[in-house]
């Protein structure tokens, strides 16, 4: 699981970054259709993997979560993760509620105006 958030979670986000660092419009809108199109894929995926889980391997806290928690930080922020997604939705909730990474993101509040894409208002 955590090489599936490495390489289809936090790569089209990555993707869609690097877009909107050209400063090109179109590469911009390019990037960002292209990463909600991965991203929406991935969060079906996800969406349907999850039933019986807590957590992105089971029932423990592991290394899968580690690399899910900022993958699907910033996926949010650049495709929300959809009502569709109910159970993956309540995942990210939980990684924002835990202790670390919430410290993590609190930490992190005063730069998210450098965030390309735009940080939204919550989080």
């Amino acid at each position: 699981m955590d090489r599936f958030f490495d390489l289809h979670v936090m790569a089209p986000v990555q993707q869609a970054v690097s877009a909107a660092l050209t400063g090109d419009a179109a590469r911009r809108a390019e990037g960002v259709a292209r990463a909600a199109d991965k991203l929406q894929k991935a969060y079906a995926w996800l969406e349907g993997e999850w039933g019986g889980r807590t957590w992105a391997a089971g029932a423990d806290f592991t290394m899968a979560d580690c690399a899910a928690a900022p993958a699907l930080f910033y996926a949010d922020w650049t495709h929300p993760v959809a009502d569709a997604y109910p159970m993956l939705r309540a995942y990210r909730a939980r990684l924002l509620a835990r202790p670390s990474f919430a410290k993590a993101v609190d930490g992190g509040r005063p730069y998210r105006h450098y965030f390309p894409l735009g940080a939204p208002d919550r989080d």
